[in-house]
């Protein structure tokens, strides 16, 4: 894809590090570089991708440039990672302000076509716990009625079939056939847990994604193959290489700990399947 980028943020360094600087984007600032767009009618896109926002207006903004952008172009997916949040040893909490919440749940996600949530997020979501798989698969279910079509809750704390040392996703593509009847298919990925903190992991899934759902349209089995399969092979390299780092015995630290995106560029364009969905 050719990509054109607008950093919400323009920081020094993800805020996974003990000190970061920069400056916030605001929906004034938003709103000038989509003129400027506007004006030499370079405003036709196929897809729209927005992740990590701690500003309402700003939110807001987004919202009006890609209800303008689907005036121009009909067929435009918008995916969205509505980042707000995630649990930690069973406790959920917030790390944008909770105002965020109500913008994301009546306007954002209304509009999306593919939104990829944690469990947390999705919680946050719909008001509603998510304690057993069908708890999931009900949410999803809520959340389609809201607006998207496609709905991947990127990570669980459920309790997966391979055992404690996996980790959940799950996922609901919903679409209409021919004679306008709608099906759904529905999927669990169980993927194997890596022992670290990575910071980045929901933006590179909410691309890659994005990119194989793009491939992929009318099967999301594969697309998620691809995507948690691509995952797994830039986390093994990042950890295998941040322990080399760190050295024997010592834990790897935040830069350790970078995402090894170039170095696994082949895995990212054609990763070899090594995590299998199950269609439910």
């Amino acid at each position: 894809f050719l990509v054109d980028t607008v950093n919400s943020v323009q920081f020094s360094n993800h805020t996974g590090y003990a000190h970061w600087k920069g400056q916030v984007l605001n929906s004034d600032e938003l709103h000038e570089l989509y003129e400027g767009l506007k004006l030499n009618k370079v405003n036709r896109y196929d897809y729209v991708l927005t992740g990590y926002t701690r500003d309402t207006s700003f939110l807001a903004m987004v919202v009006d440039i890609v209800q303008e952008l689907k005036q121009q172009n009909s067929n435009l997916v918008y995916v969205c990672d509505p980042v707000m949040g995630d649990k930690w040893n069973g406790e959920g909490s917030m790390y944008v302000p909770k105002d965020l919440l109500p913008v994301y749940r009546d306007k954002v996600v209304p509009v999306a076509d593919i939104i990829t949530p944690n469990q947390f997020e999705a919680e946050l979501l719909t008001g509603r716990k998510i304690y057993t798989e069908k708890d999931a698969l009900e949410v999803m279910d809520m959340l389609h009625a809201m607006g998207p079509e496609t709905v991947v809750i990127t990570s669980s704390d459920l309790q997966a079939p391979l055992g404690n040392d996996y980790l959940i996703a799950l996922g609901s593509h919903r679409k209409t056939k021919a004679d306008g009847t709608r099906i759904t298919q529905r999927i669990r990925v169980e993927s194997p847990k890596v022992d670290a903190v990575f910071v980045g992991t929901g933006d590179l899934f909410a691309a890659m994604l994005l990119a194989w759902t793009h491939k992929h349209p009318n099967n999301l089995k594969v697309a998620c193959e691809k995507t948690v399969s691509a995952m797994q092979h830039v986390l093994q390299r990042t950890i295998k290489s941040a322990k080399v780092q760190a050295g024997e015995g010592n834990k790897p630290n935040s830069a350790q700990l970078e995402l090894r995106m170039v170095q696994s560029k082949k895995d990212i364009e054609n990763p070899e399947i090594i995590v299998k969905a199950t269609v439910l």
